[in-house]
């Protein structure tokens, strides 16, 4: 007896269900185990909120601190004889290195990208206050650093200043720009070091041992300066280059910093952070600040300390070294020949 077309139907549905349960067991993210995967330490979700706060708060004709940074950052351009037409710059201090920018790298179209729409709509804004002569094609995206919407070698140059130090996963990020370059292109980076606000954190250190017998983490953790050249390294860069300056800021009370700290987007986005900071705490960490480190004037000091990187996308016409052991002169060879020094 053959099968009616009903019982056909049911039958094929119950196989495509089985085959459907089986496949969402297979690939579905919730079965993963995000203890081997890479470790979330900062909430992005938050950390796009402060960032639209920022393009609330911040100044949009310029900010001391943040010209300093891009300024030094895009003097490295200077030093490079050829041209990146194709350009990309990712969060962080979008503004001042776009008003900074000038020609340097002869760049015919720029890509500014920002997890925040806010600051997005602030950046093009600001666009239209440029003179005739410095504007340049510009797109503007929505996007996070560390799901970077870009085709693989499409840019000559990608810039990151100040904004890649709160990504969860630095390396990947990095190597996902690296991807995006083309041959010979180019990476400039500049994040917050591991020194930066060691003013702040050992006045908060204080204060909460002594309100409330602990600590809780209120300064996210930063890079140190040796960890810079290995994650050029492993992101696979080229002739990686790394350099850290550290810039003092003078403010007129602690409260000044974190008013600072908010208008840059700047501040605590910890996922395992306190959520809970009790009034007397915070008023015992200013005078702790001002009592530690205040100056004469009634001044406070912040220190921001930055680390530059460079590198390369791998390229045919870049110097290599040599392969080991395949030098033709000794150092006694050397030695010999200038003499022994007295």
């Amino acid at each position: 007896m053959k099968p009616s077309s009903s019982s056909l139907f049911t039958q094929t549905i119950k196989s495509l269900s089985r085959i459907h349960s089986r496949s969402t067991r297979l690939f579905s993210t919730d079965t993963i185990d995000h203890s081997t995967t890479n470790p979330r330490i900062f909430d992005r979700s938050l950390k796009r909120r402060h960032r639209d706060r920022a393009a609330w708060l911040m100044n949009p004709h310029s900010d001391p601190l943040l010209d300093s940074v891009a300024e030094n950052l895009l003097d490295r351009l200077q030093d490079c004889k050829r041209a990146f037409p194709k350009a990309l710059s990712l969060g962080g201090a979008l503004m001042p290195v776009r008003r900074l920018l000038g020609g340097r790298g002869s760049i015919e179209t720029l890509t500014m990208m920002d997890s925040s729409l806010e600051m997005i709509k602030l950046c093009r804004a600001s666009e239209l206050e440029l003179p005739d002569h410095e504007k340049i094609k510009t797109l503007y995206v929505v996007g996070d650093e560390e799901y970077l919407p870009v085709k693989e070698e499409t840019l000559d140059l990608v810039i990151s200043c100040l904004g890649m130090h709160w990504t969860n996963d630095l390396p990947g990020a990095m190597i996902q720009c690296r991807m995006a370059l083309k041959p010979d292109g180019l990476f400039l980076a500049a994040i917050l070091g591991g020194e930066t606000l060691r003013e702040m954190r050992i006045a908060c250190t204080v204060a909460e041992m002594e309100r409330e017998g602990g600590i809780s983490p209120r300064v996210s953790p930063l890079a140190q300066v040796r960890d810079a050249g290995n994650l050029l390294t492993r992101a696979g860069f080229a002739l990686p280059g790394v350099d850290v300056d550290e810039y003092c800021v003078r403010y007129g009370s602690a409260m000044e910093v974190v008013e600072h700290l908010r208008a840059m987007g700047e501040t605590n986005a910890l996922v395992q952070r306190s959520r809970l900071l009790r009034r007397d705490t915070a008023l015992a960490t200013a005078a702790v600040y001002q009592s530690m480190f205040g100056e004469e004037d009634g001044t406070v000091p912040a220190t921001y300390q930055v680390i530059f990187m460079t590198g390369w996308k791998e390229h045919s016409s870049q110097q290599k070294a040599k392969r080991r052991g395949s030098a033709t002169v000794s150092f006694d060879d050397i030695q010999r020949h200038f003499g022994t020094p007295s």
